[in-house]
């Protein structure tokens, strides 16, 4: 069985920063990453990377967020600083098999429960 879980989320102020873990269980990707979503709004992938370590982000963090991998323990990480209101959302670990990347909802195998973050201003 296939299990991903964060932790990591909580409340902060502007300009501060958290750190997003994610572990994997059950399978190894070839892809893991981070998709957030707030209220009304569509789920967006925020940053993603593979099992050599290529990398993607979003333009909306790039310079502010970085994403990691520790492929002994299976686990992701999303370092994020800089913080903003705007980022208030619910952050999602997610993984995938393609070799591809994709920014598809649909092309995302397997999903964690969430983590929240609330930057207040």
């Amino acid at each position: 069985q296939v299990q991903l879980v964060e932790s990591g989320g909580g409340l902060v102020q502007a300009g501060d920063s958290l750190r997003l873990s994610c572990v994997a269980s059950g399978s190894t990707f070839y892809r893991m990453g981070w998709f957030r979503q707030a209220p009304g709004k569509v789920r967006t992938l925020v940053s993603s990377i593979d099992l050599s370590g290529t990398t993607y982000y979003a333009d909306f963090v790039k310079g502010r967020f970085t994403i990691s991998r520790d492929n002994a323990k299976n686990t992701v990480y999303l370092q994020m600083n800089s913080l903003k209101s705007e980022d208030t959302a619910v952050y999602y670990c997610a993984a995938s098999t393609l070799v591809f990347g994709s920014t598809n909802i649909g092309d995302w195998r397997s999903w964690g429960q969430g983590t929240q973050v609330t930057v207040s201003s």
